[in-house]
């Protein structure tokens, strides 16, 4: 925002190269070790993997927390402390973290859509989600580039806080029915104009050759659709983690983190992605308050709502939506009428 940032991109870029190496040894080990055959992955599996990614990040989240502390103990913020601005950071890392990660369990719906539309295998899924999770990594960076730049201006924070607030209320307002049609999809039509595409998977392959000619299989036109998804996704998420924090760097690495966990986050809920049909609202009054912090809080709090009082706000939230959920499942449609 117009406030000065601690961690200026030219004495920190090594950090974002760090984590993006990181992160891409993770994915590499990832797919070349632990599903370098394609198989289905079963809840065990998921759920291990989910922990591991989780404390991932919160491991990441310390060595940050350390290394901010050394970094502005040589580099003095302005009015505060360097222990302070250092537990600052590492909690708006965790809070983007969250924010994150919670968005995409109500996106998963789509994921699941499109995934049984294209009928790809259980087996298959995760090639997929995979390489979906690459261009995922490759636009939220470009998203929160541009972020970073723009949000220099106040017209744009105010603009980008009225949003969040308008995008709050209508995910609570929003048809629990969520219509999905790739058939009707823009991008999915254009696809099958422009390139010829085989009517059945072809194993773990993208692309064939077949009849002298490449073609692509219904895995690209579900990878594609995918991409296009997170990007609208994005329009959402990376503003509310910017109303979180000014600093790109934690806007970044808290993504990436978050995002890391999402294909097995998918393999955990797939199948009970319905239970959690209070976590609308939940999500809809995190995006307004995020936008209400960007807005107006911040200028109550001398430029800065407390991160403290955010988190805990955020996390008691999505707490209340999560167990009121469980505690009150959805009636079916047999229940209503009876």
């Amino acid at each position: 925002m117009t406030t000065a940032r601690l961690f200026p991109f030219d004495e920190v870029w090594w950090v974002y190269l760090a984590a993006t190496l990181l992160i891409g040894i993770f994915l590499a080990v990832d797919l070349g070790v632990f599903h370098k055959k394609a198989h289905r992955v079963g809840m065990r599996e998921a759920s291990i993997f989910a922990v591991i990614w989780v404390l991932v990040a919160l491991l990441f989240n310390l060595g940050l927390y350390y290394w901010s502390l050394s970094f502005l103990r040589g580099h003095p913020p302005v009015g505060v402390t360097a222990e302070a601005a250092a537990m600052q950071t590492a909690m708006e890392f965790l809070a983007g973290y969250v924010i994150e990660y919670s968005l995409s369990v109500d996106n998963l719906f789509v994921f699941v859509v499109v995934l049984n539309y294209f009928g790809i295998p259980p087996e298959l899924r995760h090639r997929v989600l995979y390489f979906g999770i690459l261009g995922a990594l490759v636009f939220r960076a470009l998203f929160i580039g541009l972020g970073a730049v723009l949000l220099q201006f106040q017209w744009v924070v105010i603009s980008l806080g009225v949003f969040l607030v308008f995008t709050g209320y209508r995910v609570m307002t929003a048809d629990d029915e969520r219509g999905v049609d790739p058939e009707k999809n823009v991008l999915i039509k254009w696809l099958r104009r422009s390139m010829p595409v085989t009517p059945r998977i072809h194993g773990q392959n993208f692309f064939i050759r077949e009849d002298g000619a490449w073609k692509a299989t219904p895995l690209f036109i579900a990878l594609a659709f995918l991409e296009m998804t997170d990007v609208v996704f994005a329009l959402d998420s990376v503003p509310a983690v910017f109303a979180i924090t000014n600093e790109p760097l934690v806007v970044f690495t808290s993504n990436m983190f978050a995002i890391l966990g999402l294909r097995n986050l998918y393999f955990l809920l797939a199948e009970a992605v319905d239970l959690f049909h209070l976590l609308k609202y939940g999500l809809g009054i995190v995006l307004m308050f995020v936008g209400l912090k960007m807005t107006i809080l911040n200028k109550m709090w001398d430029g800065h709502f407390p991160i403290s009082i955010s988190l805990g706000f955020i996390l008691v939230v999505l707490f209340i939506a999560i167990a009121g959920s469980l505690l009150y499942p959805k009636k079916t449609p047999n229940q209503e009428s009876s």
